[in-house]
């Protein structure tokens, strides 16, 4: 996929706020991801970490979405709310697993493989796809949807809550077959 045709980002349909930093040990903006986060290397959500927020923010929301993705509306594969305003970092594979390093409360929507945790990276042989973290710093405690929620549902309350928001683009391409 050339970068003149790359899609848009979920958040370019939003209405514009202030950015904050979003760090992580795992990745490096741009940098391609690692094996563990990979649907065939475990499913492992990167570590994350952030700042610079407003200091109204009352709770915290993270996903993981594949604009590049071959469905015509992306991919989710991470849709995570209602984490408290003190909570400013996850682990590695807080994501998935035993939920290690999710504060109580925290809730995990489905994502577009139909599960609520992190889904890893797993685009057609031969492309090479985005993988936008983002942080979302929000106005409210709790966002409104439950776990069964769509990414959809989580998307829309998310444009109307968003203080400011903060990202990190990782890549990754599949070998080509043959």
């Amino acid at each position: 996929m050339t970068e003149s045709k790359r899609a848009p980002l979920p958040h370019d349909f939003h209405p514009p706020v202030p950015s904050f930093t979003v760090v992580s040990e795992d990745l490096a903006a741009g940098s391609e991801l690692g094996d563990g986060q990979l649907r065939a290397g475990g499913n492992h959500s990167p570590h994350l970490r952030w700042e610079g927020f407003p200091k109204e923010t009352k709770s915290f929301a993270v996903t993981c979405f594949d604009p590049d993705a071959p469905t015509g509306s992306g991919f989710w594969h991470w849709v995570l709310f209602d984490l408290p305003a003190s909570v400013t970092e996850l682990p590695p594979g807080a994501g998935g697993g035993k939920f290690e390093g999710l504060p109580a409360g925290a809730v995990h929507a489905r994502s577009d493989y139909g599960s609520k945790e992190f889904g890893g990276a797993a685009p057609p042989a031969g492309e090479r796809h985005r993988y936008v973290f983002t942080v979302y710093a929000l106005d409210a405690e709790k966002l409104g949807p439950d776990s069964e929620a769509s990414p959809a549902v989580v998307g829309f309350n998310l444009r109307f809550h968003t203080l400011a928001r903060g990202h990190l683009i990782g890549e990754y391409e599949s070998p080509a077959q043959g």
